[in-house]
């Protein structure tokens, strides 16, 4: 998977949108409840948010709804074995488009190039969405398994209420360590790039976390992405950067496995698969590490809704979460799947971060025109 920062300006994606001709307003029939309590499990408080009263559901399909789901999502993140579930169980044709960051999502549905029911964004993507009415408020009652989300991942800031998205898999980015190849204490992003590893360095091929790397390694909360703060962290950037090896979103682990690398900076669900793979792979989470939450969300004028929201309901059905994380390691918000994955899975530190870890991430949220100012800075020092 990859999760590029969003480079779109708020106007723009409206703009875009309306292009495409879905600015059709969403009706307003009962709204729908909130989810259900699960099961108590550590708070992540400073991500969580109040709860607020609930907003009216768009129109659900009538009864002739074609058994048609068209899903774009991540590449390398809904398992084959899940579609086929999913098709088996319930008859409805699911056809599958995949994207490799939130950009090309983004262009691609703006511009009308595809009729999507079901897209996979990021936590600060749905937040720009929201903010320009892009998503299809979601109906509680067609999605009874929401009772399964932990509390933490209800009511998050991005989206409260989850009114317009459902959380698929949550995750940090760290650091994996060869300890056959390093013998160093890493801790921080500052340890990793020592001219001494020069060469010998994997890490995440996008500019927002690139970023927020900078911004942590000197104590600047990561959504504080001034100019002023981007131009406080370029000496840091042009320092690091050119120790880089090797720039992968899609697959970091694969240059650690095959040992071009000895160390990088990686997606959980990437450093728990290391982690199964050769005891060797050592997983640390930086100070300043930040949460991230992937959901599913329903496009604004989607034809199938109904499809989606029974996908929705279907993949937070416990056994077909537990088969996510055999797949993907990330770290699972569904409290009742948690239960029934081994206890090597769930003693995964790369999967599953510390109550105390989590209590002290943030999430990222939409920067505006501002991530357009990130990407020009990580390409142009790249690029020197």
């Amino acid at each position: 998977m990859k999760r590029n920062a969003l480079t779109f300006t708020l106007g723009a994606l409206a703009a875009g949108f309306l292009l495409a001709g879905c600015d059709k307003p969403a009706s307003t029939p009962q709204a729908p409840p909130p989810p259900a309590a699960a099961e108590s499990t550590p708070a992540v408080k400073a991500v969580a948010a109040a709860t607020p009263a609930p907003i009216a559901p768009a129109a659900v399909a009538t009864p002739t709804e074609p058994k048609m789901l068209n899903l774009y999502c991540w590449s390398e993140y809904v398992p084959q074995t899940v579609i086929d579930a999913f098709q088996a169980k319930t008859g409805i044709k699911v056809s599958v488009e995949n994207y490799a960051s939130n950009e090309e999502m983004l262009t691609k549905l703006l511009a009308g190039g595809g009729s999507y029911d079901l897209i996979q964004p990021s936590e600060y993507v749905i937040q720009a969405l929201i903010k320009e009415k892009l998503l299809e408020p979601i109906n509680h009652a067609q999605i009874p398994n929401l009772k399964n989300i932990a509390p933490e991942f209800q009511n998050m800031a991005f989206d409260p209420g989850n009114q317009y998205s459902v959380p698929w898999m949550a995750g940090t980015v760290g650091i994996v360590i060869n300890s056959e190849l390093i013998k160093d204490d890493i801790k921080t992003y500052n340890d990793v790039f020592q001219d001494k590893f020069k060469g010998n360095i994997v890490v995440l091929d996008d500019a927002r976390e690139i970023v927020s790397w900078g911004l942590a390694s000197q104590g600047i909360p990561i959504n504080e992405v001034s100019n002023a703060n981007l131009e406080k962290i370029k000496p840091t950037l042009s320092k690091w950067l050119p120790m880089v090896k090797v720039y992968d979103s899609d697959s970091p682990k694969t240059a650690l496995l095959n040992g071009d690398v000895a160390l990088g900076i990686v997606w959980n669900g990437e450093g728990a698969k290391l982690l199964q793979e050769n005891p060797k792979f050592k997983w640390v989470l930086p100070v300043g590490a930040h949460l991230f939450v992937d959901s599913l969300a329903i496009p604004k004028g989607a034809k199938h809704p109904q499809n989606a929201q029974a996908f929705i309901n279907f993949i937070l059905d416990p056994e077909i979460s537990k088969l996510i994380s055999a797949d993907f390691p990330y770290l699972n918000p569904n409290l009742p799947a948690r239960a029934l994955l081994s206890e090597a899975e769930k003693s995964n530190a790369a999967s599953f971060p510390s109550a105390e870890e989590l209590k002290k991430m943030e999430i990222f949220e939409d920067i505006g025109a501002q991530a357009t100012k990130v990407d020009e800075l990580v390409t142009n020092v790249k690029s020197q």
